[in-house]
């Protein structure tokens, strides 16, 4: 273990496993075999309505993306000997660049492909940069004072699509409010007042129950479940042609280059995404497996997902929190979730029967899991004893929230800084130049 120093702000070091965290389960450890099955099932749809929903985007067969989601995951485990709880979904971060790559061709996927292929070898390059140089950089870059606000943001930051699904908006229909609160109140007396295996699958009983009410009050549209096929294989889209799929070509045109930027935003996001992860496991994965190792599989992951025609792939907060919900951190789980996904790619009719979820369900837990990532950057700020009498401490954290929750975006042209990305560099410049200070009012 490394040395503190003595004062808050000069805490360098994130050595995340000097926190105490009481786990059910912890990351080697594996549920029996029917407990197991349901914990899975409980990140698969915790992680369902968001993956699906950037193929939709973008016009990708859900299938693909669901088979890359499942593939993707199982990569990354291989690629970080299995030490990271982590659940690999489709990434929001490149839908406007291959929207608009698409849209440039006239609905021809290559230049979007492309990029998305090339930014996941840009982590392995990036890795391969890690391993040269290591690691201790991340301390003196992300010491306690920008790892709790850049947590709070990442939690925060996804606060809006959760309301807005809850159906907390004017002129709210009050079926769908009444549907989130029965969801997240569900979830919340099974996590505080259940006994037993119940307590650890709250989301699962959650969303069962708020699906089911639902449907009895007109919500639920089975149609698309009645149109599936019982079986079907997932409509690849290969650099190559086949007889029994489509296929696309490589495109290195200006669609595909103005993509690769958006790899740095990506990277400060995993970064945070697993300090996050970290922070509730009682772990430090940027060093335990190391920040090379969980590169290379979210890399890799993204290029297989885009070489099959997928979207990008990206550590998933939903499933993060429900590890810090239930206390289950067990990377056996995550990957069997991975292999009922890869399963349902293959089942039309169990797809679309996951797919009609209302977005009221979805909200009503979302509130629950985003609060949790949140709060954990509190509890970063609280058990590093980070002094906000200092005023350097504040403003560092005022940049970061301010910036990270209003909405704040920096344009530079082939890179669009905003959210997470831009409040962590806020966070991270401030931190380098401002000198220590005194107490505020001093």
């Amino acid at each position: 273990m490394q040395q503190h120093h003595s004062t808050a702000d000069e805490h360098a070091v994130i050595d995340i496993q000097v926190s105490k965290v009481d786990l059910l389960l912890d990351v080697d450890q594996k549920p029996e075999l029917g407990q197991g099955i349901l914990l899975s099932f409980q990140h698969v749809f915790a992680m369902f309505g968001a993956t699906i929903l950037v193929p939709l985007i973008l016009g990708i067969p859900v299938s693909v993306a669901l088979f890359a989601s499942g593939l993707g995951t199982l990569i990354y485990q291989v690629a970080t000997k299995f030490k990271v709880p982590v659940y690999l979904g489709s990434s929001f971060a490149y839908i406007t660049a291959m929207a608009t790559a698409i849209e440039a061709l006239g609905g021809d996927i290559s230049a979007a492909q492309t990029g998305v292929f090339f930014v996941g070898l840009i982590y392995v390059v990036i890795a391969g940069l890690v391993s040269v140089v290591g690691t201790t950089w991340i301390d003196k870059l992300l010491p306690p004072i920008v790892i709790g606000p850049m947590i709070i943001v990442i939690g925060l930051g996804l606060a809006g699509s959760a309301v807005t699904n809850a159906g907390f908006v004017a002129d709210a229909n009050w079926r769908n409010i009444l549907v989130a609160l029965v969801t997240f109140l569900i979830a919340a007396f099974i996590n505080t007042s259940g006994r037993g295996f119940i307590k650890i699958i709250p989301f699962l009983f959650a969303i069962v129950g708020g699906y089911i009410l639902a449907a009895l009050l007109g919500l639920v549209d089975f149609k698309p479940v009645a149109e599936a096929a019982w079986f079907e294989l997932p409509h690849f889209y290969l650099p190559f042609k086949t007889g029994l799929f489509d296929s696309y070509q490589f495109n290195f045109g200006p669609e595909m280059l103005a993509i690769l930027p958006i790899a740095v935003v990506t990277i400060a996001e995993h970064i945070g995404d697993h300090t996050v992860l970290g922070q509730i496991t009682g772990r430090n994965y940027l060093k335990n497996p190391g920040l090379k190792r969980t590169l290379i599989g979210d890399g890799v992951a993204t290029a297989v997902s885009a070489f099959i025609g997928g979207p990008a792939n990206t550590t998933y907060g939903e499933n993060t929190g429900v590890i810090g919900m239930t206390r289950v951190a067990s990377v056996s789980v995550i990957r069997n979730a991975a292999l009922i996904a890869i399963i349902f790619s293959f089942f039309g009719k169990f797809t679309a029967l996951i797919s009609t979820i209302p977005n009221a369900v979805l909200g009503g837990m979302s509130i629950l899991l985003y609060g949790v990532i949140a709060s954990n950057g509190l509890k970063v700020l609280i058990e590093r004893r980070v002094d906000f009498s200092q005023v350097r401490n504040l403003i560092i954290a005022s940049a970061m929230l301010v910036l990270g929750l209003g909405g704040g975006v920096l344009d530079l042209g082939a890179l669009t800084l905003s959210g997470t990305a831009l409040s962590a560099i806020v966070g991270v410049v401030l931190n380098l130049v401002l000198p220590a200070s005194s107490k505020s009012g001093e």
